[in-house]
C-alpha cells in the first residue's frame, strides 16, 4: 500500500480479514511466526501496540469495546497526546472535536458519554471516524465498519473516510464484506481473501463481480 491508495479486502466470514487486521495491529491474542510488516521501513511487529499507534497506523475495529468511567472527550484527548507526544491546546482540541463530531453529525452530548457505553452500533463506528479524523494516522486500517450502519449512517461514516482520504498522503485498507460502501468509498484495489490467503486481485470492477456472483468459487478453490 502507498499513501493515499485506498485497498479493499473482501471475503466470506471465517476467512481471516479480522484477524489480518487485529494482527497488523498487535493484538496479543496472535503470533506471527514470519514476514515482516513494514510501514515507512520500520518493521511494525517489532514494535508494542502503542508504538504501532505513534508510527502511524490504526485501527477501527469491527466491534468496539466500551470503556466505562472514561468520557469520549478525555479518551480522545488522551489518545492524540499518546499519538503526538504532547497535549493538544486544550482550545484548540475542542475546536477540533466540535468540527470532527458536526461532520459527523454527532451530538454535542456525546463528548460526556461513556466511550462506547449504551452506543448504538451507528454510535460505535462515528467514534472510530473521529478518532481516525483526529488521530490522522498513514495508515487505516478499517475493519467492518460498515457492519451495522442503516443507508444515513453508512453516507456520514463514508464521508469521515473520503475527508481522511483526501490530503492523499494517508492509506487505506478497507475490510467488508459487502460493496455497498464501495459505492461511497471507491477503492484503486480490490483484493479477495479467502482461507487466510489473498487469492484474487483486481480493480473497482472485481467488486462488482463479487456482487453478482459472490464467494463461492473463490471458497471452493480454497477447500
Amino acid at each position: 500500500m502507498r499513501a493515499g491508495e485506498t485497498h479493499a479486502i473482501m471475503g466470506p466470514n471465517g476467512s481471516g480479514k479480522s484477524t489480518l487486521a487485529y494482527a497488523i495491529a498487535g493484538h496479543p491474542k496472535y503470533t506471527i511466526t514470519g514476514g515482516q510488516v513494514l510501514l515507512d521501513g520500520v518493521d511494525l511487529l517489532e514494535l508494542s501496540v502503542d508504538e504501532r499507534a505513534r508510527a502511524g497506523l490504526f485501527l477501527a475495529m469491527q466491534y468496539p469495546v466500551e470503556v466505562p468511567g472514561v468520557s469520549v472527550s478525555n479518551f480522545l484527548r488522551s489518545a492524540v497526546t499518546a499519538v503526538r507526544g504532547e497535549a493538544p491546546k486544550l482550545r484548540e482540541f475542542s475546536k477540533d472535536l466540535k468540527n470532527g463530531m458536526d461532520a459527523l453529525a454527532i451530538d454535542s452530548a456525546f463528548a460526556t458519554r461513556n466511550v462506547n457505553e449504551g452506543f448504538s452500533g451507528g454510535e460505535k463506528k462515528r467514534h472510530e471516524i473521529l478518532q481516525l479524523e483526529l488521530l490522522k494516522p498513514k495508515i487505516a486500517v478499517l475493519d467492518e465498519t460498515d457492519s451495522g450502519l442503516d443507508v444515513d449512517a453508512l453516507r456520514v461514516v463514508s464521508e469521515g473516510v473520503n475527508r481522511f482520504r483526501a490530503s492523499g498522503e494517508t492509506g487505506v485498507l478497507l475490510i467488508t464484506h459487502y460493496t455497498r460502501i464501495l459505492r461511497y468509498v471507491k477503492p484503486d484495489f480490490v483484493h479477495v481473501f479467502s482461507a487466510g490467503k489473498i487469492v484474487e486481485e483486481g480493480g473497482p470492477e472485481l467488486a462488482d463481480k463479487l456482487e453478482a456472483e459472490g464467494y463461492e468459487a473463490y471458497t471452493k478453490a480454497s477447500a
